[in-house]
């Protein structure tokens, strides 16, 4: 028996109810070709309940998974190409999917009449999860063959986590034609959109600058304006009493000739009536 048969075995045990698992196991270590394959057969472990779960998904609803596969590629295509606005997009469409498929999961595995638990379901989710950002992951979940649940945030050991051998890592299914080209013109578009926001926003942010530099430079003129005025007005008034000032000033000089003239007169008087006065004395002295 090759390794091909000891997986093939284990994708039969890994879908049967965990309740019938060991004595399935042990009915097919008992028709084995040959000791080497019943001891593999016999070492394969029992799977946790959501282990279970995502295998009998995997097995039975191989579309939806590649669904899932599909979009797991194309996030980590956005995610080489630092596309933000793609990975926005897939990141919404992902953790959507993802609830999707682990309550379709859930359901199947209750028509099978096992009883799932809100912990479980929890489980499952996060395994199908860790198939989006992991390709380790995404083999194991494919394989159809978990022997335990998945974290995305834990690395996966395939031995460990998968019963019956390493599996290969999925290929994705290829999208039909037109839905590539509707992909990629989804993406240019987005991309144009991002791109045009942010512009969009930087011509908003130098319109709000601009705004607030004409309300200043509006508000300076008024205020230099008015300044203009009051100045203009002191300017005129100014002007008016220098106009009088210059009218006091030649009444003053005219009255200070006047004046001087009055003084020269009277000194001259004085003089005179000095003059006569000594002329006099001497005239009687005897």
């Amino acid at each position: 028996m090759t390794d091909t048969a000891l997986s093939t075995i284990a994708a039969k045990l890994y879908v049967e109810l965990p309740g019938d698992f060991i004595s399935a196991r042990d009915a097919q270590m008992k028709v084995a070709d040959d000791r080497e394959l019943a001891a593999q057969i016999k070492a394969l472990r029992k799977p946790s309940v959501a282990a279970w779960v995502v295998n009998l998904f995997a097995q039975e609803r191989t579309s939806q998974l590649a669904e899932a596969l599909r979009l797991a590629e194309d996030l980590r295509e956005a995610q080489a190409d630092l596309d933000a606005a793609t990975l926005a997009t897939l990141g919404r469409e992902r953790r959507t999917l993802t609830r999707r498929l682990a309550q379709n999961a859930v359901e199947l595995a209750a028509s099978r009449g096992e009883r799932i638990t809100a912990s479980t379901l929890d489980a499952v989710e996060r395994t199908i999860s860790a198939a989006f950002f992991d390709p380790d992951a995404a083999a194991a979940v494919a394989s159809g063959r978990l022997v335990r649940e998945l974290d995305p945030s834990d690395s996966v050991d395939l031995g460990a986590a998968v019963g019956g051998g390493t599996p290969e890592t999925p290929t994705p299914p290829a999208a039909p034609a037109d839905e590539v080209s509707a992909r990629r013109e989804r993406r240019a578009a987005e991309r144009a959109l991002h791109d045009a926001e942010h512009l969009r926003e930087r011509a908003e942010r130098a319109q709000k600058q601009a705004e607030k530099s004409h309300r200043d430079a509006a508000a300076r003129v008024q205020s230099l304006e008015a300044r203009v005025a009051e100045l203009e007005a002191e300017l005129a008034q100014t002007v008016k009493e220098a106009e009088r000032a210059h009218a006091d000033l030649d009444g003053a000089e005219e009255h200070r000739a006047s004046a001087d003239a009055h003084l020269s007169g009277a000194a001259q008087d004085e003089t005179a009536a000095k003059a006569a006065l000594d002329a006099l004395a001497q005239a009687q002295s005897p």
